[in-house]
């Protein structure tokens, strides 16, 4: 939809459209009351800023709505279009059975050390390139993980607002 398309819609459909982006409260609430946005720019800017304020808590009960990477549905159901957003962006993840093992494996030592599932901006990213980020976060104490995380759900959101509002 475009940025006109989306200032006029009921509040109860703009939530429906920015919580397939992220399911945080405070952001998707931030986003409504600066409605009506000049540009697209600024709707964006608005999301960006406001995603640096995520706290924890938000972002981890966010985590809950994503798949592991490697998996086609997250331990909630989701939307279909964050279903087809989610498989969207795995889109690159390679059919590899060594690689989706590697990915298995790692995606369990991560929760067994984070307590969370290992979320990254899948989009753009080939499984190989993520299996390396996955390794390389293994590494993070967990105020450097939290900021990673927070970073890369940030990224995920903002990628599926400029998909969702053009």
């Amino acid at each position: 939809m475009n940025l006109e398309q989306f200032n006029l819609l009921k509040d109860e459909q703009a939530i429906e459209v920015l919580k397939s982006c992220v399911h945080i409260q405070s952001w998707i609430q931030t986003i409504l009351q600066q409605r009506p946005f000049i540009s697209t720019e600024e709707l964006y800017e608005t999301a960006s800023l406001q995603a640096k304020t995520w706290n924890w808590s938000e972002v981890s009960q966010a985590l809950a709505l994503h798949p592991r990477i490697g998996e086609k549905k997250a331990a909630i159901a989701l939307s279909a279009k964050e279903q087809k957003f989610s498989q969207n962006e795995q889109a690159l993840l390679d059919a590899n059975s060594d690689l989706q093992q590697a990915l298995s494996q790692g995606n369990l030592a991560y929760e067994h050390k984070f307590g969370h599932i290992f979320l990254i901006r899948a989009s753009g990213r080939s499984g190989t390139e993520m299996l390396a980020e996955l390794n390389r976060r293994l590494e993070n104490s967990d105020e450097q993980e939290q900021q990673e995380v927070k970073q890369q759900l940030s990224e995920i959101a903002l990628i599926r607002l400029k998909q969702e509002i053009q």
